[in-house]
């Protein structure tokens, strides 16, 4: 396993981080982030007493938790209990502390507008839009950038309805229709953006964009005439719609000499993503 291990400041404080390339996760502490919240002096006693209330609680997280070797305070590298993010987030709900209070409220409110948007999907889209715009997104993109979700809802509900599973079987097709169509998988194309947690499609041009809609309109519609009934098969019309692709990225690259696929990801654009660097002809 590849990690990157680092020192993230949270709330002046510091928590040893590591990020763990093959998840695709952060991985924290568990005992620095309850120092901070809790303001013990003593959280490693703190985060055992919390276990035995978990596992009264009936919650499974901290079976579920990992461990890594981390440098400790004196210099010296020791076992450590690590957390993700979702596990992190749980663990936060059984501390009672001020601190954790606005944690908590919070996660109260991401869940309401979870159920809201669930009943009334035009409002995730509204959010979308505002936070895009709150990023300096600009709105041509973003347009853009909604109908990529739109189009990519449609892939996976074909994909649902043909029995493929949810989650490592998205993720290989996926693959499949990236590596067609733009020579990378989607794991390499996040490394040669230097990327990690961030979304891939909010870190593409206007082109990339386009380019990837048209892999994944084609890879639903050969599939809706196919009827795929296989994982197999799933995986070949996969690749037909990524190559379909493929082959007009070579096109554009061929006529204007240039490479479609661009090493600027969001955040070296400065955040302020307008139509010019993003590929957008006015």
């Amino acid at each position: 396993m590849t990690k990157e291990t680092s020192i993230k400041l949270f709330q002046d404080h510091n928590v040893r981080v590591v990020w763990d390339s093959n998840q695709e996760k952060w991985l924290f502490s568990i005992v620095d982030i309850i120092a901070i919240l809790t303001g013990s002096e003593r959280p490693r006693k703190y985060w055992s007493d919390l276990k035995k209330k978990l596992k009264l609680e009936g919650s499974e997280v901290s079976e579920k938790i990992g461990q890594l070797k981390m440098k400790s305070p004196d210099g010296k590298m020791r076992v450590t209990d690590v957390a993700d993010t979702e596990q992190l987030l749980r663990l936060i709900q059984s501390i009672p502390s001020p601190k954790v209070e606005p944690f908590k409220l919070w996660l109260a409110k991401v869940g309401y507008e979870r159920i809201e948007e669930t009943e009334d999907p035009e409002i995730a889209f509204d959010r979308a839009m505002e936070t895009y715009l709150k990023k300096g997104y600009s709105t041509n993109w973003i347009n853009q950038r909604l109908k990529s979700i739109e189009v990519r809802k449609e892939l996976t509900d074909e994909w649902e309805q043909r029995g493929v599973k949810k989650g490592l079987d998205y993720a290989i097709l996926t693959d499949e229709i990236t590596q067609a169509w733009a020579g990378l998988t989607t794991k390499e194309y996040k490394d040669f953006k230097d990327l990690k947690k961030e979304n891939l499609r909010d870190n593409m041009t206007n082109l990339e964009l386009v380019l990837n809609m048209l892999a994944e309109a084609t890879t639903t519609e050969i599939s809706k005439e196919k009827k795929p009934e296989t994982f197999l098969e799933n995986k070949k019309i996969a690749r037909q719609g990524g190559t379909i692709a493929g082959n007009t990225r070579k096109e554009i690259e061929e006529k204007t000499g240039k490479s479609v696929l661009s090493p600027l990801n969001a955040k070296e654009l400065g955040g302020k993503i307008d139509n010019k660097n993003m590929g957008i002809e006015e």
